[in-house]
């Protein structure tokens, strides 16, 4: 462990390094290898036994020095009184205030003036086990990756948490991976450990200082073209949680939403930081924004075809086998296409599988415009031939925007 500090003030950070190994940048420089950093706000009861068990943890367990940073947000009870004696009463332990609130405006601030190489966090609750700790750090100290998270969606993590919880977790990530391309599998795990070097070029481009700071790095991150090192992880819910769930969501939306502005609009400097950080050898991942635009063009070119097929069947097979027979010949030329354009797989490997999973999506779709249709006769017979393609283009909309989430999230998906 480190030398102690109490009640630190914030100073300018280090400048950018160059990738050497963390052990040896922290021996040059006389620091800590890891910084691990408490956010806390009101945690009287659970600070300083969390505190004295992760004190333990790396005096006992990590081959290298660390340091526990406890970051205080603006706390108005015990908390400040407690953690100034913990920082007094064990050798590397300190503390650093901040006089407001927000987990990620802590982190941020702490992170970008630590002096350790190799920066982490964890919730105060200690809800992960850590025994993650080290497999955490160990890619982030020998260079080999950028930013390490833990996860508790991976089929080895073994998670204690209500199916409320579970259900929220996994729609916020697949909210992440419909919209923002995202393929790290768990963005709100309190877990995560970062090169410093990495953090001095990223920190200043995340605008969030809540719940959503956690994504809007990785996110940045996976657009730069960085390296995000996934750990599974065991972990127990806290039951005394005080997260305002719904709020929290709120803010999470309009943060995806912000993201998408920005990366639409070229506001966010991301090919900079790869500029700064990643080998000129490694190309950065396609931007969502492009995939979007893309799957738009083919879909409006599958909608006009599926149209015309549609009127030119429909006086001699009905409107149901018409529909039919247009969805199927589109469906199978706009798996092709988002195949080669949108998401750029070339050759046949798995095309045949593909294009089995595209015709599952087409029956989801066949289903949409099919009720849709047999809804409108059921209220409209006879139905004027107009307003059967309106309610289609309406219906077809619907199918579209379901078949790019699954296209993106499932069938073309860059980890299968």
């Amino acid at each position: 462990m480190d030398s102690r500090a109490t009640g630190q003030s914030l100073s300018s950070g280090p400048s950018t390094r160059s990738r050497v190994n963390a052990l040896e940048d922290a021996a040059r420089r006389g620091a800590p290898v890891l910084d691990v950093v408490v956010p806390v706000y009101n945690e009287q009861a659970a600070l300083a036994g969390s505190v004295h068990k992760l004190h333990r943890y790396l005096s006992e367990t990590l081959p290298f020095s660390a340091r526990i940073t406890i970051a205080d947000n603006a706390s108005i009870d015990e908390t400040p009184r407690i953690a100034a004696q913990l920082a007094e009463e064990l050798d590397g332990v300190r503390v650093v205030r901040l006089e407001q609130k927000g987990r990620g405006r802590a982190l941020n601030a702490v992170w970008a003036n630590s002096d350790s190489p190799v920066l982490a966090y964890m919730d105060v609750d200690l809800s992960t086990d850590l025994a993650a700790l080290a497999p955490l750090v160990a890619p982030l100290i020998s260079g080999h990756s950028d930013l390490a998270i833990g996860t508790r969606l991976a089929r080895t993590s073994r998670v204690v948490r209500g199916p409320k919880r579970e259900v929220i977790s996994r729609c916020y990530n697949m909210i992440l991976k419909s919209t923002l391309s995202a393929k790290f599998s768990d963005a709100q795990c309190g877990f995560k450990a970062i090169r410093a070097d990495v953090a001095q070029q990223l920190l200043p481009l995340v605008v969030d200082t809540g719940w959503f700071f956690d994504t809007e790095l990785l996110v940045l991150a996976e657009r730069s073209g960085l390296r995000i090192h996934e750990v599974p992880v065991d972990w127990v819910d806290d039951p005394d949680s005080r997260v305002d769930i719904v709020r929290t969501a709120t803010d999470d939306l309009k943060g995806v939403a912000r993201l998408l502005k920005g990366f639409a609009g070229g506001t966010i400097p991301v090919d900079e930081v790869a500029a700064q950080l990643v080998p000129r050898s490694v190309t950065p991942p396609r931007r969502g924004a492009h995939q979007l635009i893309r799957f738009a063009v083919v879909g409006a070119i599958s909608t006009l075809a599926y149209l015309l097929l549609f009127s030119a069947l429909q006086s001699m097979v009905g409107a149901q086998a018409a529909n039919f027979v247009a969805l199927l010949v589109t469906a199978i030329g706009n798996t092709a296409a988002n195949r080669r354009f949108t998401f750029g797989i070339r050759g046949h490997g798995r095309r045949i599988r593909q294009h089995a999973e595209g015709l599952l999506v087409f029956g989801m779709a066949l289903a949409i415009t099919g009720g849709a249709l047999a809804s409108m006769h059921a209220l409209v017979n006879p139905a004027p031939h107009w307003l059967e393609l309106s309610v289609l283009v309406v219906a077809n909309l619907t199918a579209t925007v379901l078949r790019f989430i699954v296209l993106r999230t499932w069938i073309f998906h860059p980890n299968r």
